[in-house]
């Protein structure tokens, strides 16, 4: 342990910041690795105060879980010049692989397009360091990727110092080249191997320092980009696993049944293409030569089902759970002439499916396992498909496969440990896919939720804001919860004492405003449903629910709502992001009746975000006709502006954040599950109603703030919390009714429900009728 690593916390935050230890690792080409222990900033010690997501919040827990293990990743310089970097996260479409090969670049001198990184198959050995979630990819590891990138460029100087005759303070390096002070130049190509190590050694660097970025900071199209839109990408169903043959299975009516019995084997087994069936736990699988053999065998299938977990529930029961289970509000003694403002809201469950179908290779033989999906925590997918085979974990290959999408599903490996267990009873190797149907009746959902607020006001000042957010169980099995188990000493105080859903939502909400007494706690009830994290997880429903309550408290207090919210934030970061929507979105511009604009925002993971749109309730727009749709209000503009520190890549970051609004308007408008008597009655896209192209703003701007830190906030995730407010507050100034349950069409069942036996309807034939 170095004299640094020994000091706590709150005296290494003064040190300076860009010196760091690293290794050049022993080898036959160029490989370094950085040593985390110092890989990023530390923060002062947490006061038990109720916003302890303002100095330790959740990526800070992942940061630290992470940091132990990060001297296991490594760049390597290959023989062609090119560098190569297996990230040990999951690409699902947020721009991971294209922000960490412009770090890598940065340090190197080299173009992004030399710079290559795949995704790293499941390694036990990093441990915490191998989850992708909570916004905290580029934060966690920004500073390290930064450190080996350096240690290797300096090796190649070094290298090319004794090459070309002269001292490293000499030399220059571009794009792969160095060049000395007689113009003679050599390539990274040429010394890849000269600059390796023979054995690994403890080097120190000095990063540059940002002033000097020349592509950190600028904006880059997406490295994958090409392929994606030509189709030549490699998702998990593209692979060609030799003998993994197309599989689905046939689900039972209810959620969370299971097979008693088939009545109808030997004929399934006899259809066309069809090679294999059997009954496992979650239903009874069928093996053929195409999908839509598949498809076929699943709807011939009869089969006799057990009782499902919430057989005759429906959303009112579990809504009635909930209630029951809220914890009481308690206003402390406050003044008799204070008045007090109350409101409680629902959510209701919704469906995580990603563009992506859940789906998964595998390949189980006696003595060895191995899977393909997208992952993203692939280290707990290879414990858990090792328990479910009955083999030891070093028998278990996971390769992690870039994901088309995942709000959250991909966290977990439901799909990769049903294909092992397929694979294992069939004995062959098996590409599974679930249909569209399965994903929103069997699989991942957003909890239902109720958020309880109130509020007391006196001559304009607010004295206590109170809020009781009561949940349907969040599942965090997918290795969050091991993660704060393994890092209780660096909990902030009290937080060790909690459980893991009390404790991420304690790390992740922050109430941005001065509101004299705040309290923000949590209760979760009710764990026999299949949940999730769900993009943003909690705070998409609580900041909903709070943004409401502050429009309704500039309205008692007679104040504006952008002033009112300005007089009263804590942040001035939240103010910038604030009043920088408010101008480019002219607020308080006149519009017609039904019309209205409205205001949020949200601050999480070093971050602020705020939101204005213009939303159209007038009656020719809700009630427009849209073929295979729903109707009802419109969002027309949309302004988000987002502070997320050090941007790497401003065009992925304006990416996420139209993702983010996209999803927040859905959340809003027109995106829930209905349960029924045990079902949820959803099945598919075309009656899930997501924002889509007749719903989506048609004038939409980014601004991306400008920043002097010197680290990353997290940004996956910090565009849906404060879309969501802004769209509920629109609705509510354009409507004069403040919602209280979302989205506001729930009520509505806009579509004609699918069947439950059989549990997917058939192929189409007339896919050219459906486009336009």
């Amino acid at each position: 342990m170095t004299d640094l690593e020994s000091r706590p916390p709150f005296a290494r935050a003064n040190l300076r910041r860009r010196t760091f230890v690293g290794y050049l690792l022993g080898g036959a080409t160029l490989a370094v690795a950085a040593d985390l222990s110092l890989g990023n900033p530390a923060y002062a010690a947490v006061p038990s105060l109720p916003q302890i997501p303002e100095l330790y919040d959740l990526g800070d827990l992942q940061t630290d879980a992470a940091r132990p293990t990060a001297n296991l990743i490594r760049i390597v310089i290959n023989t062609d010049g090119t560098a190569s970097f297996e990230l040990p996260r999951m690409e699902v479409g947020q721009g991971i692989t294209t922000s960490t090969a412009m770090i890598i670049a940065e340090e190197l001198d080299l173009p992004v397009d030399k710079v290559h990184v795949s995704l790293a198959p499941a390694r036990p050995e990093l441990m915490f360091n191998q989850l992708t979630g909570g916004s905290n990819t580029t934060v966690s590891t920004y500073t390290p990727i930064r450190v080996a990138a350096a240690i290797a460029r300096n090796a190649l100087l070094g290298a090319a110092a004794i090459e070309l005759g002269s001292i490293v303070a000499l030399l220059t390096s571009k794009e792969g080249v160095i060049t000395g002070p007689t113009g003679a130049s050599v390539s990274y190509a040429d010394l890849a191997t000269k600059a390796a190590s023979p054995t690994t050694q403890a080097v120190s660097v000095t990063l540059a320092p940002r002033s000097s970025f020349t592509v950190i900071g600028t904006p880059q199209n997406r490295v994958d980009a090409l392929a994606a839109v030509t189709g030549r990408k490699t998702f998990t169903l593209d692979l060609e696993i030799p003998g993994a043959l197309p599989t689905m299975v046939c689900r039972p009516p209810t959620l969370n049944g299971s097979p008693r019995s088939i009545s109808n084997r030997a004929q399934v087994l006899a259809m066309p293409g069809v090679t294999h069936v059997e009954a496992v736990d979650t239903g009874v699988a069928v093996r053929a030569a195409t999908f839509g053999q598949c498809i076929d065998a699943v709807r011939a299938l009869v089969v006799v089902w057990n009782p499902g977990s919430v057989e005759g529930e429906s959303d009112a029961t579990v809504l009635a759970k909930l209630r029951a289970a809220e914890i009481p509000l308690a206003v402390p003694p406050i003044p008799l002439l204070a008045q007090t403002v109350e409101a409680e809201f629902t959510f209701m469950f919704r469906s995580s499916a990603a563009l992506e179908p859940n789906c998964a290779v595998a390949d189980v033989r006696a003595d060895h396992a191995t899977v393909w999906a997208g992952l993203k925590a692939p280290i707990v997918a290879q414990t858990e498909i090792a328990a479910a085979v009955g083999l030891p974990v070093e028998k278990v290959t996971v390769n992690v496969v870039t994901g088309g999408g995942s709000f959250g599903h991909k966290l977990f490996n439901d799909a990769a440990v049903e294909a092992a267990k397929i694979s294992q009873k069939m004995g062959v190797p098996v590409k599974l896919m679930w249909h569209r149907a399965d994903e929103p009746r069997q699989g991942r959902v957003h909890p239902m939720a109720t958020s309880r607020i109130r509020a007391t006001v006196l001559l304009g000042q607010v004295l206590t804001f109170e809020q009781r957010h009561t949940s349907v169980s969040t599942d965090f099995g997918h290795g969050l919860g091991e993660m704060i188990s393994h890092n209780l000493d660096k909990l902030p105080t009290g937080l060790g004492n909690l459980g893991f859903a009390e404790t991420i939502f304690t790390l992740t909400q922050e109430l941005p405003y001065d509101f004299g007494v705040v309290t923000q706690l949590l209760n979760e009830c009710d764990m026999r449903f299949n949940t999730g994290s769900m993009r943003n997880i909690y705070s998409p429903d609580v900041a909903c629910a709070n943004e409401l309550m502050v429009d309704r408290l500039a309205a008692l207090t007679g104040q504006d709502p952008v002033a009112f919210r300005l007089a009263f934030l804590k942040n001035s970061r939240v103010k910038d992001v604030l009043r920088k929507v408010a101008a480019v979105g002219q607020w308080g511009r006149s519009m017609p009746a039904g019309m209205a604009q409205g205001v949020a925002v949200h601050s999480e993971y070093k971050g602020a975000t705020a939101v204005l749109v213009e939303i159209d309730c007038r009656p020719a727009t809700v009630n427009r006709p849209i073929v295979n749709g729903v109707t009802g209000p419109r969002v027309t503009k949309a302004v988000i502006a987002v502070d997320a520190g050090l941007v790497i890549n401003p065009r992925g970051l304006e990416a996420q954040m139209m993702g983010g609004v996209s999803d927040g308007i859905a959340l809003a408008l027109t995106s829930s599950l209905h349960l029924r008597d045990g079902h949820f009655l959803e099945a598919s896209w075309d009656n899930y109603f997501y924002t889509r192209e007749w719903n989506a703003p048609l004038d939409f701007q980014c601004i991306v703030m400008p920043s002097t830190s010197e680290q990353p906030g997290g940004a996956g995730e910090a565009g849906v919390a404060a879309s969501v407010s802004a769209v509920a507050c629109a609705y509510a100034r354009a409507t004069g009714t403040m919602p209280t349950r979302f989205p506001i069409n729930h009520d509505q069942l806009s579509f004609t429900v699918k069947p439950f036996v059989p549990p997917i309807p058939e192929s189409p034939t007339d896919g050219l009728s459906h486009t336009f």
